[in-house]
């Protein structure tokens, strides 16, 4: 079983490699100081568990929890921290073990073995996480993290999604269908090609054509990319209206 190891102090590290290499069943394939650096070599090396510090500086290890169920293969997470009252939030990111510090091998051992029997198809099944107030996005192979409140909207761009923000710009893996799913309370699909946030919507406008078009406030001064024409869909149109209503 191939396993990485994620803790932001080197100790704590070379203590779970000095558990893990003294059994002949684990392989330690690369070890993260912070929890960018795990879903990157994650998605790089593919590794069947994760051991993840929950209190780490910049992103936690719940919230990197989240962000590996969104790959293609995710990994089996088990926490490993000094405090129990992460329990309910380790739990409801998926992860299928909970070690507390100072790692003793027996509980390891257990957590390693619960990993073992569950599939990634098992994992997939259970509970939903959270909604994220992040989302992720790669950008000359760097992981960006843009907040979820700066979006204005996703636009489906062939295989990809299109994310227009406080920012900029950044094209992610989601499918809008997700997003849709996950961002259901702030976000209101205009067409099927778009969600739009509803906080960012200024008004509705009929243009000359006789469609209509959603008009956003954007903080960052700057026009929706390349001249996007926001269009809402007569069959969206009721829906929209009542939920910028209901704002």
């Amino acid at each position: 079983m191939n396993v990485l190891i994620v803790d932001d102090e080197p100790p704590a590290r070379a203590r779970l490699r000095q558990l893990l290499e003294g059994d002949g069943k684990y392989a330690v394939v690369g070890e993260a100081q912070n929890g960018q650096q795990a879903v990157e070599l994650c998605a790089k090396l593919l590794p069947d568990v994760v051991l993840l510090d929950i209190s780490m500086p910049g992103i936690s290890g719940i919230e990197t929890a989240r962000h590996l169920n969104e790959l293609e293969k995710p990994p089996a997470v088990i926490f490993t921290t000094a405090y129990d009252e992460y329990a309910v939030e380790a739990f409801d990111a998926r992860a299928i073990g909970y070690v507390l510090k100072p790692v003793r091998r027996e509980r390891l051992e257990r957590a390693l073995e619960q990993a073992a029997r569950l599939s990634n198809a098992v994992l997939a099944g259970m509970s939903g996480t959270p909604r994220r107030d992040h989302i992720s996005a790669r950008a000359r192979g760097e992981l960006r993290r843009i907040p979820i409140d700066d979006v204005y909207y996703f636009l489906a761009d062939q295989k990809y999604v299109r994310a227009r923000h406080r920012g900029g710009e950044d094209l992610l893996d989601d499918s809008l269908k997700t997003l849709e799913e996950e961002f259901a309370d702030a976000f209101v699909r205009i067409h099927r090609g778009a969600l739009v946030a509803v906080s960012k919507i200024e008004a509705l406008r009929r243009a000359d054509d006789g469609r209509v078009e959603v008009v956003l406030r954007l903080d960052d001064g700057r026009p929706p990319h390349g001249g996007d024409r926001l269009v809402v869909s007569r069959r969206h149109l009721a829906e929209v209206r009542r939920r910028i209503r209901g704002r």
